[in-house]
C-alpha cells in the first residue's frame, strides 16, 4: 500500500505508534459530523414527524457515534440510490423516508455479513469432516452426500439462522446444521471477569493484560484489527500463552474488551491446535521472502492473522542445570561463595536497618510524626510449644533420612498439610537503640534512659533472666571499640549461643576476612556528622564487632550446610532451596528467628544462582564484580520458587528477572526457570465470529441435553481447522474453563 493521496504521510505498522496526523485519520474524525448535516438536512425531518420518521432517523443518528464506518457506507449506499431512482415511482421513492432506507439497508447489509460469515463456517466443518483424517468416520461419507444433495436445504437453514442472527449449530461439530436458540451476541451468565479458573499461571495475564490493552489501542487506531464490530474475536499468541480477545462494545473513537488468558499446560488437544496456530501465523508473519502468487496452506481456517503487537511482558525459558549444580568443582566453589554472600546479606540488612532508624529519629525530632511503637524482633505470640519443636524435628530427620535410590528431593508437608517455613510470618523489626513498648511505662525515669544507652549497642550484653529486667543495669562483657559499630551490629536477638566453642574455633578460619573489610569499606550508612573515612577505619578494626560476625556467620552456615562440612550434593542443594533444611544444632536457632531464616534462605539462593552463572558466563573476577552480581540480584532479581507468594507479587510488580530452580522426576534432570520482562511481540488474528458462536451453541446443547460423566467428552477435541478445544476454553465458565478473565477494559484513541 502507499501512502496518502493528498499528503505524504506513510502508513505505519501497527507496531509504531503514529506520531502525526493525515488527511485519512482527520476524516475519520470529520464523518460523524458530515453523516449529522447530511441527515439534518434531509427534506423528511422538515415536514410532520410520523412513527417511521422517528424510529428510522433515532436509529441513524445513533449508529453514527456507535457504528462510524457501517453509518457512512449505509449513507452511501442511499445516496447513490437516490441519484440512480429518484426519477423513478418506485416503492424506495415513495413509501420509504431517508431514515428508514438507512434503517433496511443497515438491516440487508448485517444479515448478509452474518449469512457470509455463516456459509463459510459450514463449508469448512464440511470440508475438515472429509479431509481431516481425525475426523473422518464411517459416517462421514454420508453426512458429506446428504449435505450436497440436500444443499438447498441447508441453506435454507443457514438463511433461516442469518434472519433470526442465532447461531449455526453444527451437531457435535459435524456437518448436521441446525438452527440455535437465538440469543444476543453479548450473552454471558454474570459479569464480565468475575469467573474464571484460577491457577498459578493466571499473573502472567494479569500482568500482561494493561500493557496489551495499550498496544491494542495503537493497533486499532490504526485500522489494524479491520473491521471493529461488537461480538468479535481475536486471537494472540506469545510463546506458551494463547490470548483470547473479545470486543464488548464499540464506537466513535473507543472500545470495549475483554482480554482472556487460556491454560500453559498443554494437553493433546491444546497443543495440536498451538502448532496450528503457529503454523498460521509464521506463514503471516515470519516468512523472509513472501511468495507474490502462491495458494493458500491454511484454506478453510477459522482463523484469518492481522497484526503484531509489541507488549512488555515476561518471556519463560526454562534450561536443563544438570551438569552444573551436580558438578564437584562447582559445588566446592558454592561453600566458599555461600559464606560471602551471608556476610553481603547480612552487612546490607545492618546497614539499611541503621538507615531506617537515623531517618526515623531525624522525622521525629522535627515533630513531624508522632512516635511509632515498633513490635519486638521475635514476638512470644509465634513462640513454639515444646511439642511443636520435637514435631518439627521428627519431621525434618524424616525429610532428611538416606535415600538408597538417589538426591531426588521430596519436601514433606508439616501439621495440617503446610510446609513449616510458613508458620514463621514475617515481622517488623525494633529499631537498633529503640526501647521496649511494653516494659517502658513499668521503669523509673532514670532507668528508662540508661537501659535506652545499653540498648544502642546490641552485641556483647549478658543475657538478663526473665522478671528481672527492671531495675538492673546491662552490664557488657565487652564493648565495641567503634562508637560507630552500632550501624552495622547485628541485632541482640541474633546473638548464637548454640554451637560449641570447639566448633567455632574449627569454623572461624573459614570467615572471609578480606571480604568483609571490602563491604565495610563500601557501606552508606554513616550520619552526616560523622567523618566517613575515621569511622570505616574505626569500625574496621573493631574485632568484637568482627567475632559478632564471625560467630552469627558460621552458625548460619552450620545450619544450611550441616555440622559435618561436607560438599554439598545436588539432591542437598535443592531440599535446602526449597526450605528443608538439615537437622543440627544451629537449626532451632534458625527456626525460632524468621527474619533471620529468610534472610539466611536468600542467601543459600543467592549462592545457587551466582554458582549458576559463574558456569555460564565465567568466574567472577575480583570483589568488586561479586558485589555488583549480588546488589543486581537484590535489585532486579527475585529468586525463589515458583508456589511463593512473593513470586506473585514480583510478577505483578514487574520485577525485571524472576529465577527458580526445580528437578524433573520423569526426566531425572534438575531445571532451571528464568523469566525475563522485555518487550516481546504478540501475534494476532480474527476468529470466525460465527463459528465461535456456533461451538458455544453446540457446546451447551451437548452439557444440557447428550451429557455424560466422561470429562473427556467429544467438544473439546482436537480440531485444527475450528479450533475447537482453544473455543471451548475461551467460553465463560462453567462452559470453559479460562484461566484469567479481565474486567471491561476501556481502549481509546
Amino acid at each position: 500500500m502507499g501512502g496518502c493521496a493528498n499528503c505524504d504521510c506513510i502508513p505505519r505498522e501497527a507496531s509504531q505508534a503514529p506520531e502525526g496526523r493525515c488527511c485519512q485519520k482527520d476524516f475519520a474524525n470529520l464523518s460523524p459530523f458530515a453523516l449529522i448535516a447530511f441527515l439534518s438536512l434531509d427534506d423528511s425531518l422538515q415536514r410532520p414527524h410520523s412513527v417511521s420518521v422517528s424510529l428510522g432517523f433515532t436509529r441513524a443518528f445513533r449508529t453514527v457515534w456507535q457504528n462510524t464506518e457501517n453509518a457512512v457506507l449505509e449513507a452511501a449506499v442511499v445516496s447513490a440510490a437516490h441519484l440512480l431512482i429518484s426519477s423513478a415511482d418506485l416503492w424506495w421513492n415513495r413509501s420509504l423516508n431517508t431514515g428508514m432506507r438507512l434503517l433496511l439497508v443497515g438491516f440487508i447489509r448485517d444479515r448478509l455479513i452474518q449469512f457470509i460469515s455463516k456459509l463459510q463456517f459450514a463449508l469448512t466443518v464440511l470440508l475438515a469432516s472429509w479431509m481431516e483424517k481425525k475426523q473422518h468416520r464411517a459416517t462421514t461419507a454420508t453426512l458429506c452426500t446428504l449435505n450436497v444433495t440436500f444443499f438447498p436445504l441447508v441453506l435454507g437453514i443457514i438463511a433461516l439462522s442469518t434472519l433470526l442472527s442465532a447461531p449455526l449449530l453444527p451437531l457435535f461439530t459435524l456437518p448436521v446444521f441446525l438452527v440455535g436458540f437465538p440469543r444476543p451476541t453479548q450473552s454471558w451468565p454474570g459479569a464480565v471477569g468475575t469467573s474464571a479458573c484460577v491457577c498459578a499461571d493466571t499473573m502472567y495475564y494479569e500482568q500482561m493484560a494493561p500493557r496489551l490493552t495499550a498496544g491494542l489501542q495503537t493497533a486499532m487506531a490504526a485500522g489494524s484489527f479491520g473491521l471493529l464490530l461488537p461480538g468479535s474475536h481475536y486471537l494472540g499468541r506469545f510463546q506458551d500463552r494463547l490470548i483470547w480477545i473479545m470486543i464488548l462494545e464499540c464506537g466513535y473513537t473507543y472500545c470495549c474488551v475483554n482480554i482472556k488468558g487460556l491454560e500453559l499446560q498443554e494437553t493433546s488437544c491444546h497443543a495440536a491446535e498451538a502448532r496450528r496456530v503457529d503454523e498460521l501465523f509464521e506463514s503471516a508473519f515470519e516468512q523472509e521472502c513472501p511468495k507474490i502468487c502462491s495458494l493458500n496452506e491454511h484454506f478453510g481456517n477459522v482463523l484469518t492473522p492481522c497484526t503484531v503487537l509489541p507488549v512488555k511482558l515476561y518471556s519463560d525459558a526454562r534450561n536443563v542445570l544438570s551438569g552444573i549444580i551436580d558438578s564437584h568443582e562447582n559445588l566446592k566453589s558454592f561453600k566458599s561463595d555461600l559464606i560471602k554472600v551471608l556476610v553481603f546479606i547480612l552487612l546490607q540488612y545492618c546497614s539499611k536497618r541503621s538507615r531506617k532508624q537515623e531517618n526515623f529519629h531525624k522525622t521525629a525530632s522535627k515533630g513531624n510524626v508522632a512516635p511509632v511503637v515498633l513490635p519486638p524482633l521475635n514476638p512470644s505470640s509465634h513462640s513454639q510449644s515444646p511439642e511443636d519443636i520435637d514435631s518439627f524435628k521428627s519431621e525434618t530427620l524424616n525429610d532428611w533420612s538416606d535415600d538408597i535410590f538417589g538426591d531426588e528431593p521430596v519436601v514433606k508437608k508439616g501439621k495440617e498439610g503446610k510446609n513449616w517455613l510458613t508458620d514463621f510470618p514475617g515481622t517488623t523489626l525494633p529499631l537498633p537503640g529503640s526501647v521496649d513498648p511494653q516494659r517502658v511505662d513499668d521503669l523509673p525515669t532514670d532507668t528508662v534512659s540508661e537501659r535506652s544507652l545499653y540498648k544502642a549497642v546490641l552485641l556483647g550484653y549478658p543475657a538478663a533472666d526473665r522478671g528481672k529486667e527492671e531495675g538492673v543495669a546491662y552490664i557488657p562483657l565487652c564493648e565495641f571499640s567503634s562508637p560507630h559499630s552500632h550501624l552495622v551490629s547485628l541485632p541482640e536477638e541474633w546473638r548464637p549461643s548454640c554451637m560449641p566453642s570447639s566448633k567455632m574455633k574449627e569454623m572461624s578460619p573459614l570467615f572471609p576476612e578480606d571480604w568483609y573489610q571490602f563491604l565495610l569499606s563500601q557501606l552508606e550508612c554513616f550520619p552526616s556528622e560523622a567523618m566517613p573515612s575515621a569511622a570505616l577505619e574505626e569500625i574496621t578494626k573493631d574485632k568484637v564487632l568482627r567475632d559478632s560476625y564471625i560467630h552469627t556467620v558460621m552458625t548460619c552456615y552450620v545450619g544450611l550446610l550441616g555440622i559435618d562440612d561436607m560438599v554439598p550434593t545436588a539432591g542437598h542443594i535443592l531440599r535446602v532451596y526449597n526450605g528443608v533444611l538439615p537437622w543440627s544444632s544451629a537449626l532451632d536457632w534458625l527456626t525460632v528467628k524468621p527474619e533471620l531464616f529468610q534472610l539466611v534462605l536468600k542467601a543459600f539462593r543467592y549462592t545457587l544462582k551466582l554458582m549458576v552463572d559463574k558456569a555460564s558466563l565465567g568466574p567472577v573476577e575480583d570483589f568488586k564484580e561479586l558485589k555488583g552480581c549480588l546488589e543486581e540480584y537484590e535489585s532486579d532479581w527475585y529468586i525463589g520458587l515458583v508456589s511463593d507468594e512473593q513470586w506473585k507479587e514480583a510478577v505483578l510488580q514487574e520485577k525485571p528477572s524472576l529465577f527458580s530452580l526445580g528437578y524433573d522426576p520423569t526426566m531425572g534432570v534438575y531445571t532451571g526457570r528464568v523469566l525475563t520482562l522485555q518487550e516481546a511481540l504478540i501475534q494476532v488474528g480474527k476468529v470466525n465470529a460465527d463459528a465461535v458462536r456456533g461451538q458455544w451453541a453446540n457446546l451447551s446443547w451437548e452439557l444440557l441435553y447428550a451429557t455424560n460423566d466422561d470429562e473427556e467428552r467429544y467438544s473439546i477435541q482436537a480440531h485444527p481447522l475450528l479450533l475447537r478445544n482453544l473455543t471451548v476454553q475461551a467460553a465463560e465458565p462453567p462452559l470453559g474453563y479460562p484461566v484469567y478473565s479481565s474486567e471491561p477494559l476501556s481502549v481509546r484513541w
